[in-house]
């Protein structure tokens, strides 16, 4: 079958599905607009000939994105077909995978009518019950001028949900949030993680060339990874329980990865990032040459940070779940966590995690002493942390092997 998988920085969360049917003698491509190469995979690429117009009515400028894009994913396809692709390839989809989020699947099936779409839905914004709204210190309580933004922001989705034959979600609360006229056709498989490389390793040790300090399996290291370090993934509220934290014990050190741009939610003040933010105010209570921020790390350093972890610290606010929070718990890390929706569909609290209300920094500190304090008493966590990330959420084995069961049941062929 020749499958076409649409997402904007492809290949996303089809990293490994992609490959698996190409393997399975599928022929496979994918398009986006900052497209990587997979084994296996025809990639494309999509350009955008335009950008939005400055005079548009503001309610109408994300939509209008959304349009552009979808627009010259069409145009894209159109070429693609007639073989005027820089691949020089002639192909047509008989079935196509997508994540609308962007607007790349808007117009998809105008081209190809009879081709069956099935969608990936990570995110539908609600004005209640999520992100928005959530955090005091970031936004005010929903009026009517917010609510029409969100609407004007979810615009996109229901023309992209509309001819959908089916979809899958990631996790029980994403779907949740979905209109119940998606929802009833749509599947919850996570995208699983590979607990084969994401594993426990007593051995684990990390040395920092530019520092020159080393971390080991077994010492008090405090863990908290990011794209970004930003509100919407609780940095505010882990820099201001560090104080206390350090204090208390005089021996932990602290490795924080991440960027210094925003993925989710409001920029930062002009010339300013959120990390020194949030730094700045805390700094003149932090021994500082315990703290190491080490920016965005390639994934087998990630692994390694997790795995000489006495305690790492995830947090969000009721928002897309990071896959490094099943990872940790993967690596058996003893994970300290918000209790937000998303957190508390995989951490159960003190069985394989300790969930803390997001706002409460003491709280959040104290557990976090108490984790490296005790840490004999938590190694039952640990194995409990391993064994669920690896039963209910390993790729080779579970995840990978539903999603493809799910996509057979919906196409024949597959």
């Amino acid at each position: 079958m020749k499958i076409l998988f649409i997402h904007q920085n492809f290949p996303g969360q089809f990293r490994y599905l992609a490959p698996a049917l190409a393997q399975r003698g599928h022929e496979v491509h994918g398009l986006g607009i900052t497209p990587q190469q997979l084994d296996g995979v025809v990639v494309h690429q999509y350009n955008p000939k335009r950008s939005s117009a400055a005079s548009i009515h503001p309610l109408a400028a994300e939509f209008e994105t959304k349009v552009i894009r979808g627009e010259a994913c069409m145009q894209a396809l159109r070429a693609l077909a007639k073989g005027k692709q820089a691949s020089g390839l002639s192909f047509v989809p008989e079935l196509i995978v997508a994540h609308p989020g962007w607007g790349e699947s808007l117009f998809v099936k105008d081209l190809y009518p009879e081709v069956p779409l099935i969608g990936y839905l990570e995110f539908h914004y609600a004005l209640r019950g999520a992100d928005v709204g959530f955090d005091p210190e970031f936004g005010a309580q929903p009026t009517v001028e917010s609510s029409a933004r969100l609407r004007s922001k979810n615009a996109h989705n229901w023309l992209a949900f509309e001819p959908m034959q089916a979809a899958l979600c990631p996790t029980h609360w994403q779907a949740s949030m979905l209109p119940a006229s998606i929802r009833e056709k749509t599947q919850v498989i996570f995208d699983g993680v590979n607990t084969q490389r994401a594993c426990p390793n007593p051995r684990a040790e990390i040395l920092l060339e530019e520092s020159g300090a080393r971390f080991k399996a077994g010492e008090e290291i405090i863990t908290f990874v990011n794209r970004n370090l930003e509100p919407y993934r609780g940095y505010h509220i882990f820099m201001r329980a560090l104080p206390e934290i350090l204090q208390s014990r005089p021996k932990a050190r602290v490795l924080i990865v991440g960027g210094d741009q925003v993925s989710y939610g409001g920029k930062a003040p002009e010339g300013k990032s959120w990390k020194n933010i949030f730094f700045d105010e805390v700094k003149d209570r932090l021994d500082c040459s315990r703290v190491f921020f080490l920016g965005r790390v390639p994934n087998p350093v990630f692994i390694k940070l997790l795995q000489v972890s006495a305690c790492h610290v995830y947090l969000t606010y009721p928002f897309v779940l990071s896959w490094s929070c099943i990872e940790s718990l993967a690596a058996g890390c003893a994970v300290v966590a918000s209790a937000t929706e998303p957190v508390r569909e995989v951490i159960r609290h003190d069985d394989n995690g300790i969930l803390v209300d997001f706002f409460d920094v003491e709280g959040f500190a104290s557990r976090v002493i108490d984790v490296l304090a005790h840490p004999a008493k938590y190694h039952a966590m640990r194995q409990r942390a391993r064994a669920d990330a690896v039963s209910r959420y390993d790729l080779e084995s579970v995840c990978l092997p539903a999603q493809i069961r799910w996509l057979g049941s919906q196409i024949h062929g597959i």
